[in-house]
């Protein structure tokens, strides 16, 4: 028995040892110097503008989408390159103005037999009515990126006002010139504009929904630039 109450002894001992080893550290709390810094992206570099900019909005990465309700589900559609300028007045906001214009018979939703009935007499009519207008009547802005733009939606042969809430980047250097990009949303009710097609038997606004909400992505270029 003593040899065996002497290995367990032993191997007792040894974790002990090992804790008094002068050469052990302690867990440290502070932050490990080596450690590589946090990865946040460089920063922008500022870009110096007059008070008075205009910028045109490039097509290629702009679009205007829409929401609409489908029996109770929501349908996602597109417009595809609108066009348009935008003149801002950084010093006196309300001098901005906005006009812009989408092709009507662009618009998409991925499904092509609802795209030609949208581009049918009973919705958009296209073939009379090509184009969709915007033209700003009021700018006005809460924050440095932040807007209020109210204007002239013409749709359909009808003209509405409209409110769009805006929120713009910072211009910012690209391909060799200055850009910024910027969202607007608002909704409207499309029979406001003539559009007033339902579905036989169904009622109103049950499978074509009456609410839509739009928003629209553009990317802006600076039109001119000393």
């Amino acid at each position: 028995m003593r040899p065996l109450m002497l290995a367990v002894t032993a191997l007792l001992l040894v974790p002990a040892c090992k804790s008094r080893d002068p050469t052990a550290r302690a867990p440290s709390t502070a932050p490990e110097t080596s450690s590589p810094p946090a990865l946040n992206g460089p920063s922008a570099p500022a870009v110096a503008l007059p008070a008075t900019t205009t910028w045109d909005l490039d097509p290629e990465n702009s679009s205007v989408e829409f929401t609409c309700k489908h029996v109770f589900s929501n349908v996602r559609g597109m417009f595809q390159k609108p066009s348009g300028t935008v003149t801002l007045d950084e010093a006196t906001p309300a001098n901005s103005k906005v006009d812009a214009t989408i092709d009507a018979s662009s618009i998409t939703t991925g499904v092509e037999e609802r795209d030609n009935h949208l581009k049918s007499p009973d919705f958009f009519d296209v073939a009379k009515y090509p184009a969709i207008t915007f033209a700003s009547t009021s700018v006005t802005r809460s924050s440095a990126t932040s807007y209020a733009v109210t204007g002239n939606l013409t749709m359909h042969g009808v003209t509405r006002p409209v409110t769009l809430a805006v929120t713009a980047s910072a211009p910012f250097n690209h391909a060799g010139g200055v850009r910024r990009g910027i969202e607007a949303t608002t909704s409207l009710n499309r029979k406001d504009f003539g559009l007033v097609w339902d579905y036989p038997g169904e009622g109103p606004g049950i499978v074509v929904g009456d609410n839509i909400k739009i928003t629209i992505d553009a990317e802006l270029v600076l039109h001119s630039h000393p």
